[in-house]
């Protein structure tokens, strides 16, 4: 267990304690540490419970804001959007680069590298100091950090005289954000992006921060004092420097240890436990866990919905079920969704889900996804079923790849209008009043206005509609964010309508706005495409596919599937990688140098991939799932103490690593991990697979021991892998069917089964016309014969199987018990 004193260490080594205390970088007085550094949050950054034990100090782990006075952004040339300069002046190897947030600094006056060994090994020949910049495409801070000082000649000029200078791509190099912001943490007591980091040449740590400003002022040195300070003090005290380091990554590798429990594994009081912490963090009003800044933490809704399914008549299951109807509904009626261009932005700054932060993540509308199908599962309330179809319809329209991957993001900033200078954060999503009155104030319906109607329903005010406590900096000063406080019916009574009068007058509207909107500038989309990130899309639309019964979802995950497989898989190695690219010209491109896959690229596109062959039926996505878990187990499993580091041994520029034990806005890669192994080990119960499941199931149960005791003691930080803990402990529900694929009888028992929510479920299918006898015994059917001509339902638990059933109707009964 990482003990206080280990963590205090490593905050005195880098921050400056007794005779360390001239590599401090920031000389705060106690008054000035109070200053909270604006940054952008992707993973819910909060203490973990490898911080837990840091005992009281004055830092404060960073608030979100909106914005500061002077956060309105004018890009770099560099950037990929259309309003950059024609000839720009400066121009450094980024330029070779694909990642689109590399490509924004490739015109910076900074001599920047990529992560590379060419620039660690001018480190070192050169005796400096490198200089480590992480950030994402869409980081609002990043490009405020950018138009300061990476732009600022006077700025680059100490930076490429006296250090060496690296930007990472976070989005392309996880293995790397993790590893120094582990270290940010750990000595900052909070995290975000930018995050700056200032390393010796053999690529320790030993100080840094996040946004910095460039002058000093809120009681912060600024980025140019900084740099020169820190310039001087490694010429004039190396010897300290290095000693410093090396005892921050002796500090890194004690904190980043998993603190592997006992032998047993944990069980209902465990899961208890979490629910209960879940119910006294849930906010009654607008749902959600905690207060604002408020993310839509869709691994908490997958957990919650799992516990209500496990037995749907115990009070507090259906108060999990309560909570997660509230908090989805109140999210989908937010300004978190954009209710003209569709999907969803990545948090929101109030409590009420009203003013967000406008950029659009991939991974969110995946995760969302799910948990409006399980919503829609355990209620048949075509409102969940209509957010899913319009998180499909934008991901299919705003971020696809004509081949079928998906692109990674779209951004907070924009341009509010073509030819402007400066972008501004909500530019393309806000309205004013007296827009919406010259689109909408001429449109009616008999006598009533739709500008009056549309203003009710979304809550628009003359002068705005948003609160000074959302907007502390008035950039937002009479804009509205569209946001439903009320309801339907609320509206159709002020005026009178009727269901279909209400909703021809807010579609018109709405189409209206967004014909508007296509006249805007286009935020910046972020086109690498993540072989993580289209897993979890994967299982989004297999499982949107099979919940909503809509095939054309199926159809787009499988041409998902078939794009990973065509460019984010190298069939040399049967290896994946981890990024591709679009190119000017719309082909899609790869580095020199693919590079490699985590462990999260593996997870999540196992899981997307045992998802596909539930909705498709298509043993071949079943087959290529298991061959990939293979590998994973190959790169990344931890022999000694079980479970998945989260990159493997072959890159040898990565000082440490880690095991994620966090499910944050992503779940972890163990998390998701536990799941897979548990349902492969399902499909191979009994089989002539080796040891018939045993394999896998083992190594979920060492996945489980070895986070076990994080599970018992902060069971709120993995509820991920506390579903499949729960999993784990009541087996699968395995729902076995013979029959033909294309019978229509056997389709109805399959519909039967994709109809109801059953979090653990495997369903497998074998047709006699086409699956041969070792295909059949492959997904653990050799067993199960259908009875006679008639396609034939078994339901298996706790490996007990039920009598055959042919009727549609009696396997409802049977799963409903």
């Amino acid at each position: 267990m990482p003990t206080g004193r280990a963590v205090l260490l490593l905050r005195r080594l880098s921050t400056g304690d007794n005779r360390l205390k001239n590599i401090n970088l920031n000389h705060h007085t106690s008054k000035e540490s109070l200053f909270i550094n604006p940054v952008c949050l992707n993973r819910y950054l909060s203490f973990s419970k490898r911080f837990s034990s840091f005992g009281q100090t004055h830092l404060l782990p960073p608030q979100l804001t909106r914005s500061i006075s002077d956060s309105v952004i004018k890009m770099a040339s560099g950037n990929t959007d259309s309003n950059q300069a024609a000839n720009p002046k400066h121009t450094n190897r980024l330029i070779t680069e694909k990642s689109p947030y590399l490509l924004q600094h490739a015109h910076n006056p900074v001599d920047w590298y990529p992560w590379c060994q060419e620039a660690i090994d001018k480190a070192k020949e050169e005796n400096k100091l490198i200089f480590l910049s992480v950030g994402y495409s869409t980081c609002h801070w990043c490009h405020v950090m950018e138009k300061e000082s990476f732009e600022n000649e006077d700025v680059a000029k100490v930076m490429n005289e006296h250090f060496i200078n690296i930007k990472v791509d976070r989005e392309e190099r996880p293995d790397l954000d993790r590893v120094y912001m582990l270290f940010i943490m750990a000595t900052q007591g909070g995290g975000g992006w930018p995050m700056s980091v200032f390393l010796t040449p053999d690529l320790r740590p030993v100080t840094g921060g996040t946004y910095f400003p460039p002058e000093d002022r809120w009681g912060r040195p600024g980025f140019k004092t900084i740099l020169l300070s820190l310039a001087k003090k490694w010429k004039d005290n190396q010897a300290q420097f290095l000693e410093a380091s090396s005892n921050i990554i002796d500090a890194l590798e004690n904190i980043s240890k998993v603190d592997v429990g006992n032998t047993s594994i944990p069980g209902e009081v465990t899961w208890n436990k979490c629910v209960r912490r879940y119910m006294t963090s849930f906010e009654p009003e607008f749902g959600g866990f905690g207060t604002a800044p408020k993310f839509p933490q869709a691994s908490i809704l997958n957990f919650l919905f799992h516990f209500y399914a496990r037995d749907k008549n115990n009070a507090e299951g259906k108060k999990c079920l309560e909570m997660c109807l509230h908090t989805l509904t109140k999210i989908a009626k937010g300004g978190i969704h954009d209710h003209v261009s569709s999907g969803f932005a990545r948090y929101s700054v109030d409590n009420d889900w009203h003013v967000p932060h406008f950029e659009k993540m991939l991974y969110d509308q995946a995760q969302l996804m799910v948990a409006y199908t399980d919503a829609y599962l355990a209620t048949k309330n075509e409102f969940f079923a209509e957010v899913v179809r319009d998180i499909v319809k934008y991901v299919n329209r705003d971020l696809r790849h004509e081949l079928g991957g998906y692109y990674s993001a779209e951004d907070a900033d924009s341009y509010p209008t073509f030819g402007a200078l400066q972008k501004r954060e909500g530019a393309f999503c806000v309205w004013e009043y007296n827009e919406l009155e010259s689109l909408l104030g001429h449109k009616t319906i008999g006598a009533l206005s739709y500008l009056e109607i549309f203003c009710d329903y979304f809550s628009v005010e003359e002068n705005g509609n948003i609160s000074p406590d959302s907007d502390p900096h008035e950039e937002l000063t009479n804009k509205n964010v569209l946001i439903v406080y009320g309801s339907k019916e609320e509206t159709m009574s002020k005026f009178g309508l009727t269901l279909d009068q209400f909703n021809e007058v807010i579609s018109d509207c709405i189409n209206i706005l967004y014909e508007e909107r296509l006249k805007r500038p286009r935020p910046h989309l972020d086109t690498k495409i993540l072989c993580s990130w289209n897993g979890l899309i994967l299982a989004g639309l297999s499982q949107a596919g099979q919940g909503l019964g809509e095939k054309s979802f199926v159809e787009d995950a499988i041409k998902t599937a078939q794009f990973v497989k065509e460019h984010l898989f190298d069939r040399n190695t049967n290896t994946l990688l981890h990024s591709c690219y679009k190119s000017d010209d719309g082909n899609i491109v790869q580095t020199n140098q693919p590079i490699q896959g985590f462990l999260d690229d593996y997870a999540f596109l196992i899981k997307g991939l045992l998802d596909l062959y539930e909705a498709s039926l298509d043993l071949n996505w079943l087959n290529w799932a298991r061959e990939l878990q293979m590998k994973q187990n190959e790169l990344f499993w931890d022999d000694q103490n079980g479970g998945y580091f989260t990159c493997s041994t072959e890159d040898n520029t990565v000082v440490l690593r880690l095991k994620e034990d966090q499910d944050g806005a992503e779940p972890s890669g163990n998390s998701v991990s536990c799941h897979n192994l548990l349902r492969l080990a399902a499909y191979a119960d009994k089989s002539a697979m080796s040891q018939g499941g045993e394999l896998e199931k083992g190594m979920a149960k060492k996945i489980l021991m070895a986070f076990s005791k994080r599970l018992n003691d902060t069971p709120t930080a993995l509820p991920e892998m506390m579903s499949a803990l729960m999993f784990y402990n009541d087996s699968p529900t395995q729902v076995l069917i013979a029959g033909g694929c294309s019978d229509p009888r056997t389709l109805e028992l399959v519909r039967v089964v994709r109809s109801r929510l059953l979090p653990g479920r495997v369903l497998a299918v074998a047709d006699p016309a086409t699956d041969s006898p070792a295909g059949m015994s492959d997904i653990l059917l050799a067993r199960v014969r259908s009875a006679g001509d008639v396609p034939t339902a078994y339901v298996c638990r706790r490996y007990a199987c039920s009598l055959p059933v042919t009727d549609s109707k009696q396997l409802g009964d049977l799963l409903d018990e």
